[in-house]
């Protein structure tokens, strides 16, 4: 008698193969099937498009950069999209931001459902947080947090756009942007962005105040919250019944301090490497506020009052380790994260003064967060290295030298934008072939998802056998 194999039903496959995935895992597929259904109704849907419709990549392109939140495109949403194709993106850089995670653990919890541990896990991963948390606070807090943020923004740009704009136009614009903004995505229903407001700081303040809100996180605004309610309350005697914080986390202070660091620092650099150069023709005041417009947005959000084309090369310098850095965890930022470069910062001064421990605030850092930190900046410049030298070969196919030598700028800077999801562009995405789209495409895939959840997801981790022994130690001359 032969043994046939067991068929099972597809559902039942599917069923075993979630049970099968970790959590980096599914939070990865999560993405794909956002950026599959966002580009499959970009190709079929009809009204979305002006013109002839973007080809496969193109689209594919369009939805990757939208739900990734990065802003980096391919063709100009204020003229190619129609405004249905404007809310198509709109709905997905929305879904991209929140996450469809998060969204899908509160729609479980409004049922009357409770998720499974496993399913817990999935949605506070991508928070990296420490606490133990309750999904449900977590997924509601996340959701609400995001619509009143969003929901002030769109307000105060209506008021601000309605001087200028019909009625219908200036509640479009504006609410494209406050989604936009608080999502740090950089997406604009402005043909160039925000140069044209270059002379209007309210609007440039109102935006960078989205990017900021976002870029840090709810979980670092949960826990000011949380720190302030109990200092106020113990301050006036009041008796907790639950606890808050004594002190701030090293966390929440080391997001605080680097994103502040970063800001003031980026700010005043700006505006001396372009005061006399982009910024030149504005009059002193709006020179203040576009060069603060420029540290907000090149930590992540996209949006550009100048032009990067007409840029020094210092400035440019300065925008890629920006955008490198990016923004804090469990936020809409990308890059490597303000806490990874606080760690890296925290172990070279601890090197320097010969400690055997890195601290935080008066705090020891585990050593395997530290051991992370430095896999994921490796990780981090390994990406950006060979990306940039492969889309250099690609793009200089038939060039000669001096062609080559022009582009090197504006593809270095079109690499770090991808990777760190930031958006900001020389104009280069729109020329690339379409093998170089594909490659950026993939680096915005994997700087959203986070280097350490792309990397576990994809490379096989295999468990060390039992009885396993460690080899015997050897020293290395190094430096």
């Amino acid at each position: 008698m032969v043994n046939t194999p067991l068929r099972l039903h597809p559902w039942r496959r599917w069923s075993l193969m979630w049970r099968r995935m970790s959590p980096p895992a599914l939070f990865l597929w999560s993405f794909v099937f956002l950026i599959s259904l966002g580009t499959l109704g970009l190709m079929m849907l009809p009204g979305l498009q002006v013109g002839p419709r973007l080809g496969f990549v193109d689209s594919l392109f369009t939805m990757t950069s939208a739900v990734t939140i990065t802003g980096l495109t391919v063709a100009d949403t204020a003229t190619k999209f129609t405004a249905a194709g404007q809310a198509w993106i709109l709905l997905f850089i929305q879904l991209g931001g929140i996450g469809l995670i998060t969204l899908t653990s509160l729609i479980i919890g409004a049922l009357g459902r409770r998720l499974s541990l496993r399913s817990e896990m999935l949605a506070v991963a991508p928070t990296r947080s420490h606490d133990q948390l309750n999904v449900w606070d977590l997924a509601l807090g996340v959701t609400k947090f995001s619509l009143v943020v969003e929901a002030a923004g769109v307000l105060v740009l209506f008021l601000l756009w309605l001087p200028h704009y019909p009625a219908d136009e200036a509640v479009w614009h504006a609410t494209f942007h406050g989604i936009s903004a608080y999502c740090n995505a950089g997406f604009s229903t402005f043909s160039t962005s925000m140069m044209g407001f270059a002379d209007k700081p309210l609007t440039l303040i109102v935006i960078s105040v989205l990017v900021i809100i976002g870029g840090l996180g709810f979980l670092t605004f949960e826990e000011l919250l949380r720190w302030w309610r109990t200092s106020r309350m113990r301050r006036s005697g009041i008796r907790l019944v639950k606890r808050g914080p004594h002190r701030l986390s090293s966390h929440t202070w080391a997001v605080l301090v680097t994103s502040g660091v970063l800001l003031v620092l980026g700010w005043v650099l700006f505006a001396v490497f372009e005061w006399y150069g982009v910024l030149a023709s504005m009059s002193p005041n709006d020179k203040v506020w576009n060069a603060l417009f420029m540290s907000v947005s090149t930590r992540s959000s996209g949006f550009n009052s100048v032009d990067y084309t007409l840029v020094g090369n210092d400035t440019s310098a300065l925008t890629m380790m920006l955008m490198f850095i990016g923004g804090s965890p469990g936020s809409m930022a990308g890059g490597i994260k303000t806490t990874t470069f606080a760690v890296l910062v925290a172990l070279g001064l601890s090197r320097i003064r010969g400690h055997r421990f890195v601290a935080i605030k008066d705090r020891a850092i585990p050593q395997g967060t530290i051991e992370r930190t430095v896999g994921i900046i490796l990780l981090a410049m390994l990406i950006v290295v060979s990306s940039f030298f492969t889309l250099s070969a690609i793009e200089g196919v038939g060039l000669d030298a001096a062609s080559s030598r022009a582009q090197f700028l504006p593809i270095a800077f079109e690499t770090m934008s991808a990777f760190s999801t930031t958006g900001l562009s020389m104009n280069v995405t729109p020329n690339l072939q379409p093998s170089s789209k594909v490659i950026v495409l993939v680096m915005l895939f994997v700087g959203r998802v986070g280097l350490l959840s792309f990397f576990t997801a994809v490379v096989l981790r295999r468990a060390q056998p039992p009885g396993y022994l460690r080899p015997a130690q050897e020293d290395v001359i190094v430096g």
